[in-house]
């Protein structure tokens, strides 16, 4: 714990460095923090984005507890942890949750290694009663899902978390279906949507999509909204698993 400690203290300082990293989650201001640490991540990847980086939303409630979500870059979202007696109490809240998450995924223990590719294959393997020698054949769901996790080598988990939540929402309004009718391999499908991101672009697109759906087919929404992975039980990266090996 405490290693785990110095090291978020020594992430704090690279991406936050005229902040105190022994006051950091103790500051009032976590919002702004929280805003600070996604624009320094930006810089450093050379990107920059009209949209706003950090997205905060409220459950309607006329009286408390109060709940607030905020959803960062790449679509992971987080609510407010503690009872909010107000809607700034549960931003803030939000915030400090999301700022904890994002500092420790940057941990070397949070990036895509041979070991967890080899456990998470071996997953893939049990749950589809292949053999490990499907996952080197290219032409197999779980050699598919292998060629997945090696073209993501060293990316964080919330990097490859957002790649995986690009893969359920094409899978939800039925984009990967018609490129596998397409003769498109698996393969060719993970290359070419590797290179999205879960921007405003892509958001509205969806949406879009999803209304013409509901016009055609009144209730559709509420169906796939019920067949969705928290609604099943399951973890996301289980559920996408799933969902590339089909």
């Amino acid at each position: 714990m405490d290693r785990t400690l110095e090291s978020l203290r020594h992430i704090i300082a690279q991406a936050l460095p005229h902040r105190d990293p022994a006051l950091v989650f103790k500051d009032l201001n976590v919002v702004s923090m929280l805003q600070e640490f996604w624009e320094s991540k930006q810089q450093q990847k050379a990107t920059f984005s009209s949209e706003g980086l950090v997205v905060y939303e409220s459950m309607p409630s006329s009286g408390p507890p109060f709940v607030s979500y905020v959803t960062l870059p790449g679509g992971s979202c987080f609510g407010n942890f503690q009872c909010c007696l107000s809607r700034a109490e549960a931003r803030r809240d939000a915030a400090k949750v999301a700022l904890i998450n994002s500092l420790f995924n940057e941990l070397p223990s949070r990036r895509i290694t041979k070991e967890f590719i080899m456990e998470s294959v071996q997953e893939a393997v049990a749950s589809t009663r292949g053999t490990l020698d499907d996952a080197d054949d290219p032409s197999t769901s779980v050699g598919a899902y292998h060629y997945m996790l090696e073209s993501n080598m060293g990316k964080t988990m919330l990097e490859f978390q957002e790649l995986m939540t690009i893969f359920q929402l094409l899978h939800w309004n039925g984009s990967l279906k018609a490129l596998r009718e397409t003769k498109c391999s698996r393969q060719e499908v993970i290359s070419y949507y590797s290179q999205y991101s879960l921007d405003e672009k892509m958001r509205s697109h969806m949406a879009l999509d999803w209304i013409m759906k509901e016009r055609e087919s009144p209730g559709i929404l509420s169906q796939e909204l019920r067949r969705s992975p928290e609604a099943a039980g399951g973890s996301q990266e289980g559920w996408t698993r799933t969902t590339i090996l089909q």
